[in-house]
């Protein structure tokens, strides 16, 4: 056991240990012993008269709805899967040798990629082969709870249980865990980007007016509330009529994005209550004394915890960085490998065969 561990130590000093948040809206990368030294949108600029990539994450993010016909802003992800291939491997190549600037090492890096829970064999297949392609030693896969509840440092080893909710850009991964493992769990195609959709939809409709993806994010960051008691708010927006085709100013209230958004935030509660009728009763009581933990940019959206204590009777906590602690989970794997090796997938191999 000695020797094993001296092995290891002489060998992590010519390779990276990487961990990465493959999310639909942002990419977030940890390397062992530094920290997080990426947080980009996973957004990447492709040519497609010469095929070439010419921007990633926030320059390419720039560019969404304002690229000319020849350049497409394309996110390689949907609802928390690989979509493009090619481009995925584009992006995590891009980010690895970024990282290897700034700390060159021998050998190539061993990464560990979170992916959302419930995805299909395939799905996790392309999420290994991305990162083999971009440059990755080795490759492990963490679901994204799991990896968020060790970040939040909860007792997942322990025979309690811990509930934690991931609200991430595409997906929705709703989980309860003990004795590291998931005993119940639901996954979401309703996210932030499902939110993002629905405000447009409502604002077409009502107002009759067209607006960009970048444009309702930023409604629903300034405005949106799900909560009754909050003060209401509003914001003035520009899109284009589509009665006259020509651009126009609109006021936004708070109450237009709380009506847009409630469909998908009722859905999504019915989605908890239903893991948590699901879960043992010895597991539910715990739940209920230590209380829900969500995580997540979608975690964030104003009146969330009120509401979700209204509806459930269970206490709600946001931690202090919402946004990181799936890919901070996974700088804790990487500081023992060992002692969360039973919690990843290592080779396809591992897989369980397609149902």
């Amino acid at each position: 056991m000695a020797m094993n561990k001296t092995l290891a130590r002489f060998k992590e000093r010519f390779h990276n240990d990487i961990g990465i948040d493959l999310g639909t809206a942002n990419t977030l990368v940890y390397v062992k012993g530094r920290g997080i030294v990426i947080n980009e949108p996973s957004v990447v600029a492709v040519n497609q008269k010469t095929g070439k990539v010419v921007a990633f994450g926030g320059d390419a993010r720039k560019m969404l709805g304002r690229t000319p016909a020849h350049i497409t802003a394309i996110r390689p992800l949907v609802d928390g899967v690989v979509s493009n291939f090619e481009v995925t491997v584009e992006m995590l190549s891009y980010f690895i040798k970024k990282i290897e600037r700034t700390n060159q090492k021998l050998l190539r890096p061993r990464v560990i990629v979170g992916v959302p829970y419930g995805i299909t064999n395939v799905e996790r297949r392309a999420v290994m082969d991305a990162a083999r392609a971009a440059g990755a030693r080795e490759v492990f896969v963490i679901e994204q709870p799991v990896s968020a509840a060790l970040g939040i440092r909860l007792p997942i080893h322990e025979p309690v249980g811990n509930m934690v909710i991931d609200i991430g850009g595409g997906t929705t991964d709703i989980a309860v865990m003990s004795l590291s493992g998931i005993v119940r769990a639901k996954s979401l195609r309703i996210a932030g980007d499902t939110l993002n959709q629905n405000i447009i939809a409502y604002i077409k409709e009502e107002f009759k007016i067209l607006l960009g993806e970048r444009t309702a994010e930023d409604l629903k960051i300034l405005v949106g509330s799900v909560h009754p008691g909050d003060e209401p708010r509003e914001a003035t927006v520009r899109g284009r009529d589509l009665i006259t085709g020509l651009p126009r100013e609109v006021v936004i209230t708070g109450s237009d994005i709380k009506e847009a958004i409630t469909p998908s935030i009722n859905t999504f509660i019915e989605a908890v209550k239903e893991v948590i009728e699901t879960t043992p009763p010895e597991i539910v009581s715990d739940i209920m004394h230590r209380g829900i933990v969500l995580v997540g940019g979608g975690s964030l959206i104003h009146g969330l915890p009120e509401l979700l204590l209204r509806e459930l009777k269970i206490p709600i906590h946001i931690t202090d960085d919402a946004l990181s602690e799936v890919v901070r989970g996974m700088g804790v794997v990487l500081e023992d490998l060992d002692l969360h090796k039973d919690m990843l997938i290592e080779n396809e191999d591992e897989l369980p065969p397609v149902i």
